[in-house]
């Protein structure tokens, strides 16, 4: 990733107007924020949410509250906690989330 032609600013996530995402199971609530081809997300999975695809984008994710559970494709699972993050380049390793109790993340992609 390479960021160019991006003024400093500051954003206020509060006032970013929120989209839901269906799931599989539960929901996903995007707050987003696109700087020169990069998206930038504050995002909420309500407790029981499962995505309802595997993802082949790549991110960086950082867990800021909850608990996350990543599938891979290939069956191995990871299981992230606050303050803990991944990250995938765009094409490898296919993903998936899920929680149990909801969490809230911060994306890069």
């Amino acid at each position: 990733m390479e960021m160019r032609d991006i003024p400093f600013g500051t954003t206020d996530w509060a006032t970013i107007l929120p989209t839901t995402h269906p799931g599989e199971a539960g929901f996903a609530t995007w707050r987003t924020r696109n700087f020169a081809g990069i998206r930038v997300r504050m995002v909420e999975y309500s407790p029981g949410y499962k995505a309802d695809h595997w993802c082949s984008k790549g991110h960086v994710l950082l867990v800021l509250e909850g608990e996350l559970s990543t599938e891979l494709q290939d069956g191995r699972r990871f299981v992230l906690s606050p303050g803990q993050s991944y990250q995938v380049a765009d094409g490898a390793e296919p993903h998936r989330s899920s929680t149990e109790r909801g969490a809230r993340l911060f994306i890069v992609d």
